[in-house]
């Protein structure tokens, strides 16, 4: 009996413990995502929303379309000026988390929140 009263706390205490630790890692892992993302936003837009100048928006594109062409600049099969550079720099797990990032984003640049 008295078993079962101590045994108790020290279970919900490590079940807290577990979700905190998979809480802090899904933010690292949410951070390093936005940080990956953000290399894109010189030529692409914050978040992936172009602003023009000829540059295609990231945001809203199919993840799949997105990771095809990330390869093809990444093997030289697509012509770029610069992104057949970046695209090496990344791993295939991280290319398939930022085009991930990009196809879960809407498509059409959310309004601004006014206070």
């Amino acid at each position: 009996m008295t078993y079962s009263i101590i045994r108790r706390p020290i279970l919900v205490l490590s079940s807290l413990m577990t979700a905190l630790c998979f809480a802090t890692a899904a933010q690292a892992q949410s951070l390093q995502v936005k940080q990956w993302a953000a290399s894109c936003a010189a030529c692409h837009g914050t978040d992936g929303y172009s602003e023009g100048g000829g540059l295609v928006s990231l945001a809203g594109q199919d993840k799949n379309e997105l990771i095809k062409k990330m390869n093809e600049y990444k093997t030289g099969k697509r012509e770029a000026t610069i992104m057949h550079q970046l695209s090496k720099g990344y791993t295939d797990e991280q290319i398939e988390i930022i085009s991930a990032y990009f196809a879960a984003l809407p498509a059409v640049k959310p309004a601004a929140k006014t206070k």
